[in-house]
């Protein structure tokens, strides 16, 4: 049984308990907070400045967005794409979107650096393998929170440009 609290929290939705604690998330969790969308690092990812765009209510599909949620989505995911090159020296970014994996099916859009020398057998879909690799691959939280806070500041760059 889902239990969903009055603001819209759904206890069984990973990103629904997330968006509720914003104060007490750490700076990789809050890359960006929007009125409709939260900017994180992507968890147990193998591919440093992964980020993932959540939702800040609970939809499932980018046809429940509003018009408002919709525009600010496609900005985001430009700022970001601007940001992870300024930070990551990233030749591309790809932006992806399924939310499929139980417990996450909270809208969430990924973007995801590429850089000019990840091998072409990674490139494309293949990407997604950096979400497969061993816990000894994942980018540590202390680097997470750094590529954070870098990202941050270039998006207040990129804001007044």
């Amino acid at each position: 049984m889902t239990v969903t609290h009055a603001a819209g929290v759904r206890e069984d939705c990973y990103s629904c308990v997330r968006n509720a604690s914003l104060d007490a998330l750490p700076p990789r969790e809050r890359i960006l907070l929007g009125p409709g969308w939260r900017v994180v690092h992507a968890i147990r990812a193998a591919l440093p400045g992964w980020l993932v765009v959540v939702a800040r209510r609970h939809v499932t599909s980018p046809a429940e967005l509003t018009a408002a949620e919709a525009s600010e989505l496609g900005l985001v995911t430009w700022r970001l794409s601007r940001a992870l090159i300024d930070v990551t020296g990233c030749a591309k970014t790809y932006v992806a979107a399924f939310s499929e994996a139980e417990g996450f099916t909270h809208l969430h859009v990924h973007v995801i650096p590429r850089s000019a020398d990840l091998p072409a057998a990674d490139r494309g879909p293949a990407v997604f393998s950096y979400l497969r690799r061993p816990p000894a691959e994942w980018v540590s939280p202390d680097a997470m929170d750094s590529l954070a806070q870098a990202l941050t500041a270039s998006l207040t760059s990129i804001s007044q440009r």
